[in-house]
């Protein structure tokens, strides 16, 4: 089984989609074997999102992350990273496809709902930034 970690993002939490997005999953066969509810300091936001360090949108999108409480949580199923992606739609909910999540959710391109892991090493480190081993329950 594969695994990957996903976030819902301050917007989603306070317009109240964290069920919305949970049911998405579970409709999917995606499995969550971790979640809580955190609230990022700005130098947790800066170490997570360190390898966009040097893009223009750094600041903002360290500031957006740091408004307000996140659910990060670990997905585990088949193929999850990828079906994941596809749930969520693209970056830009603009060019998202019907009936993703950022199509159906987002605001603008920060403000798009969620985040998730773009490869099994990209979520091996983002799992650890968030969980350690205790917090992970085999369903």
């Amino acid at each position: 089984m594969e695994r990957t970690l996903s976030i819902i993002k301050p917007d989603g939490v306070s317009r109240g989609l964290i069920g919305d997005v949970i049911k998405r999953f579970e409709k999917n066969d995606i499995k969550i074997i971790a979640m809580k509810m955190v609230h990022l300091t700005q130098e947790d936001a800066e170490k997570f999102y360190a390898v966009h360090k040097e893009r223009p949108f750094f600041a903002s999108l360290t500031e957006f992350m740091t408004s307000g409480p996140i659910i990060p949580m670990i997905l585990e199923g088949e193929n999850v990273i990828e079906k994941n992606r596809s749930l969520m739609g693209a970056t830009n909910y603009k060019e998202a496809a019907e009936g993703t999540i950022r199509r159906d959710f987002a605001t603008d391109i920060e403000k798009n709902v969620v985040h998730g892991s773009d490869s099994p090493e990209t979520a091996a480190v983002e799992i650890a930034f968030f969980f350690n081993q205790f917090e992970m329950n085999e369903r």
